[in-house]
């Protein structure tokens, strides 16, 4: 089989979109392809063309399209081009030729088989039957709402006509979803070969039940509208998420477009000679009279066949989706089911397209032009599956809209954020932790009693571009710079330099000049922890050591520079708290002085180290956040620990219980305890463990592999 990649579309499907592309200025074709399959499938289901594939059951031409497209993409429009100059000579001489004449030579068929059967007078079942077909009323070309009495009313009269389909175009479906799920259940069962059971009703005088004509009746069905009124996360998604997962998403084809493509560099005038381009209204006029001598009484009920070849064809194609199906995961259901059934949307299609070009079998160009579209659809369908979830677009929204909000705001906003308290509060828990993993993080603050949220999107740290700024001056022109990391350490051991985390305004070092923005976190520790140890203890984070002016072997004075994962943005408040929130995570000492947001360091030609590892997570030190929140909590629920003790314990788990106290007892030996000092440490450590090692372990490997080190 061809690749999909290598196949076309059918061609006059394609001069269509074209043209409605050039109509409505958006060169994203999805929508518009989807509606000129739909309407070949439609005109071909009208003249009731059937498709023998093998010699198995005759199956309809129909189709069922679900066709999102965003606002101003020219859904009207080019519905109405179609409608106006596309099909309208056809629709105009099927209802007042054919259909007619297809009427009467049907009802007079039926008149003679039911003569034959029960000796009535050919003649009198005649002239009943064309009562009966008037009193059910007019034939309705399209509708766009109904019931399911007045479907199978309709079906009823199509059945004795024995021409003509069912076809229901729902525009903005998000919005009229709810309302027209009778017509759409009563839909489900129409799709594969147009039959649907009867309802039983009381059998009255004033209310006869008519006499049920056994045949077949396709129906075609558009829903179209905007993808936010429909996907808005309330009852509508809700129904319609329903309506897929019982039978739906394996009838539809799909289509979904976000986005509108324009050519913004067109001129007005050049619009204008496009708009009025008499080479597209011509393509419409030739097309419509192609599609007006289709609406002939001779191409009723055409009976398409499948080549070989092309069979064979199609079966690698169903076999090729049957095989994707087995892949997907269990429960995976609605996408399986719709992978596994594209075949037979392919063969309908296909017999749409051999009915347009007049064609008396489906040919291989119409297979590939419709497994084409089909696969389209898939796409389409996995990218309506994966839509944002209602958590997600709250996080996106607060990221937005940059300013605090309360509920109140959130509910007025925001359609899909509704129900109870708890309700509203688990999906912001879901908001928040969504945003975490998304580098968007979510505030929380209190005034006068009343909750505040504020979005913020984080951009991740490039390594190439570490803000800092320097200066020889204390106070004045510091220049802003972007350092890459493997090449910080010039500037950290430079002579006589100063230099700072942030930028500031003028160049002027002050806090109420700092621009909000930086990535480093910039540490110094004079004493409480050897630099062997501190190095040992931040191991699994990228960072830079370097040894300061006052550093000897007995006394150890080093800074330490923390890359974060993401670029933090906090006023001179803000970032005290970011700052005393790194402090107390620290399982050692450091200079709290540098919780100032103007900070500056001297630069000093000691010695540096670089250590490869994660990029410090910097959401978990941001204030008001929900992660912060949460660790520190951990840090009360262990107050009764010291830092290095809750350092440890707080990356332990109870399978590496073990390898925790022989780093805690190598680190405690860097730090110049002797071996009785870091055997009692280690004891009392693993004494405030919720599951403590056996004594004897500790003393007879944990112990014994600390006094190799020491001796």
């Amino acid at each position: 089989m061809k690749s999909f990649s290598d196949m076309e579309y059918f061609a006059p499907q394609e001069k269509l979109v074209n043209v409605l592309i050039k109509k409505t200025q958006n060169n994203n074709p999805k929508f518009f392809r989807l509606l000129v399959a739909y309407t070949f499938a439609k005109l071909a289901a009208m003249m009731r063309t059937n498709i023998n594939d093998m010699g198995k059951e005759i199956t309809p031409v129909n189709m069922y399209a679900i066709n999102l497209s965003v606002s101003g993409s020219g859904k009207g429009f080019s519905t109405n081009i179609i409608e106006d100059s596309v099909i309208n000579k056809f629709k105009q001489n099927f209802m007042h030729y054919a259909y007619p004449q297809q009427t009467e030579t049907h009802l007079a068929e039926l008149a003679r088989i039911k003569a034959n059967k029960t000796g009535t007078s050919e003649e009198e079942l005649l002239d009943s039957m064309r009562n009966e077909f008037a009193q059910l009323g007019p034939i309705v070309f399209s509708f766009d709402s109904g019931t399911s009495p007045a479907v199978k009313q309709m079906r009823h009269k199509l059945l004795m006509s024995g021409a003509g389909a069912i076809n229901l175009e729902i525009d903005e479906i998000g919005s009229n979803l709810v309302g027209n799920t009778d017509v759409l259940n009563t839909f489900l069962e129409l799709y594969d070969v147009g039959k649907i059971k009867q309802k039983l009703i009381k059998n009255t005088t004033e209310n006869k039940r008519s006499e049920e004509i056994d045949g077949r009746t396709p129906a075609n069905m558009m829903l179209y509208g905007t993808p936010s009124k429909l996907l808005n996360g309330s009852k509508t998604e809700e129904e319609f998420m329903s309506m897929l997962d019982t039978g739906y998403a394996r009838r539809c084809l799909f289509a979904y477009s976000r986005k509108i493509y324009k050519n913004e560099t067109h001129t007005p005038e050049e619009l204008y000679e496009m708009l009025i381009d008499t080479a597209a209204n011509t393509e419409l006029e030739s097309l419509s009279e192609l599609l007006f001598r289709l609406a002939d009484p001779l191409n009723f009920h055409k009976e398409l066949k499948i080549p070989k070849k092309v069979s064979i064809e199609l079966l690698r194609y169903k076999l090729n989706c049957e095989s994707r199906a087995e892949h997907l995961r269990e429960f995976e259901e609605v996408q399986k089911s719709e992978l596994a059934h594209r075949h037979s949307k392919v063969r309908k299609l296909a017999g749409a397209y051999a009915f347009i070009d007049s064609s008396p079998e489906v040919q291989m160009n119409h297979l590939y032009a419709a497994i084409k579209i089909t696969e389209d659809s898939g796409e389409a369908f996995a990218e309506i599956l994966s839509r944002p979830r209602i958590h997600e677009r709250i996080a996106r929204y607060l990221a937005e809209v940059r300013k605090d909000v309360t509920q109140v705001d959130m509910m007025e906003d925001l359609p899909f954020y509704k129900g109870s308290t708890t309700q509203r509060r688990d999906v912001m828990t879901q908001a928040i932790a969504w945003g975490y993993r998304n580098n968007i993080i979510i505030r929380t603050s209190f005034t006068d009693n009343i909750e505040f949220f504020k979005g913020e999107s984080l951009e991740e740290t490039q390594l190439s571009r570490l803000t800092v700024a320097y200066s020889n001056d204390f106070a004045m022109h510091y220049a802003p710079q972007y350092a890459p990391w493997e090449q910080l350490h010039k500037l950290i051991c430079a002579e006589d330099l100063h230099y700072t985390a942030h930028h500031f305004r003028e160049q002027h070092r002050s806090s109420d000049k700092a621009i909000k923005g930086f990535n480093l976190v910039i540490l110094d520790v004079d004493s409480g922890i050897t630099l062997a140890s501190a190095k040992e203890l931040l191991k699994d984070y990228t960072s830079l050591f370097v040894t300061t002016k006052r550093h000897t072997l007995e006394a150890n004075r080093f800074r330490i520079i923390l890359p974060l994962s993401h670029v933090v943005k906090l006023d001179p408040v803000g970032y005290s708290q970011f700052m005393r929130n790194i402090f107390q995570w620290l399982p050692f000492d450091v200079d709290t002085c540098t919780k100032d947001i103007a900070r500056k360091w001297a630069s000093h030609p000691g010695e540096y180290t670089y250590q490869s590892g994660a990029l410090l997570d910097a959401i978990l030190f941001i204030p008001d956040t929900k992660k912060q929140e949460e660790q520190q909590q951990r840090f009360l629920d262990n107050a009764a620990l010291n830092s290095l003790e809750r350092w440890f314990l707080l990356q332990t788990d109870e399978g590496s219980r073990s390898n925790t106290l022989i780093k805690y007892a190598y680190v405690l030996a860097d730090s110049g305890y002797d071996l009785e000092a870091i055997r009692g440490a280690i004891h009392a450590f693993n004494n405030k463990m919720k599951k403590p090692l056996p004594e004897e372990e500790i003393n007879g490997t944990i112990m014994v592999t600390i006094a190799r080190k020491l001796h």
